[in-house]
């Protein structure tokens, strides 16, 4: 369906939506007044969000699960393949300076209505991605049903809005191959609940040492140093701050496959910012269906219905 644009040629921003082209062709520039956060950065080897230096959190930490990030997952002379392949079909405008082609079903979103329409399958070059996904224990039941390719570019002025993936139609796994340039993907909670910090001067340990402290609800304990002094109080080693002040920094390598499961799915919100498009950049996204589309769901036979296109490798943009 094409979208309808409220700008100029070329932009494919509605709503509060808007890119540089609009912007640019005298729109209203929505300011958008966003509160202080603390920026913290997720450390794919330790599983944590680290405060970055600039931040007055530097040095505390907490744990960020649901991501599963692998660098390299396709070589140079693939990505230069599988970008021209995309780039011989035609790129459609999309919201906020971004362009689109699309590889799924018709659904609305707001009436949970779906059906086939002119889904006739994901791209044939995708099947060596998902064959090389399923390497990995994570992603070997993973059978997507929807490819979304995004076209980012800082001329336009690119970006996606913190957001939520659908939870009616999409399943729990969220896997995105990032192309062309490195980027950064935002993640944000606007939970007025509190989260609990650790200070990397606590360092876990397993002995009965006498300076310890819990970090975890589980009672994990963590040897604390002469920094910490934790021998006075335990509280020198934990800090509450609200889920809404936080951003937490995802950076994601060129050409690099992430996956987005559990809390980083349902609990946090992702996002890319105007100011992390730094050249061009592709992103292949690939959903899964929800738990209703699939077997015992009440909607199986639909969701076999989409599976079996989705997986035939025959399709073209919709």
């Amino acid at each position: 369906m094409a979208v309808q644009s409220n700008g100029p040629p070329g932009c494919g921003c509605k709503g509060i939506r808007s890119c540089l082209l609009c912007e640019r062709g005298g729109m209203e520039a929505f300011a958008k007044c966003q509160r202080r956060k603390y920026r913290f950065t997720f450390h794919p080897t330790l599983g944590l969000a680290v405060g970055d230096d600039s931040s007055s959190l530097n040095g505390w930490t907490f744990p960020f699960p649901g991501v599963f990030l692998l660098d390299e997952f396709v070589n140079e002379e693939e990505e230069t393949k599988l970008v021209n392949l995309m780039d011989s079909d035609e790129w459609k405008p999309s919201q906020s300076g971004r362009k689109k082609q699309d590889y799924g079903p018709k659904v609305n979103f707001k009436k949970h209505k779906l059906k086939v329409g002119s889904f006739s399958g994901l791209p044939s070059f995708s099947r060596l991605l998902l064959n090389r996904m399923m390497r990995y224990p994570l992603l070997k039941s993973f059978l997507p049903v929807e490819q979304c390719n995004l076209d980012y570019r800082p001329e336009r002025g690119s970006a996606i809005d913190s957001h939520f993936d659908d939870w009616w139609l999409w399943g729990e796994r969220l896997v995105s191959l990032n192309l062309l340039s490195e980027t950064i993907l935002s993640m944000s909670c606007d939970s007025d609940d509190l989260i609990q910090l650790h200070h990397q001067s606590c360092d876990p340990v397993t002995d009965n040492s006498d300076s310890l402290c819990n970090f975890h609800a589980d009672d994990t304990q963590f040897l604390c140093t002469d920094n910490c002094s934790v021998k006075s109080t335990s509280d020198n080693c934990q800090r509450h701050v609200p889920y809404k002040d936080i951003e937490v920094a995802i950076h994601l390598p060129r050409r690099s496959l992430i996956a987005l499961y559990g809390d980083a799915r349902y609990k946090w919100k992702h996002g890319i910012n105007r100011e992390d498009i730094k050249s061009r950049r592709i992103c292949s996204t690939f959903r899964e269906l929800s738990e209703e589309f699939s077997h015992g769901g009440n909607q199986e036979a639909l969701g076999t219905e989409l599976l079996d296109l989705a997986l035939s490798f025959q399709g073209v943009p919709v």
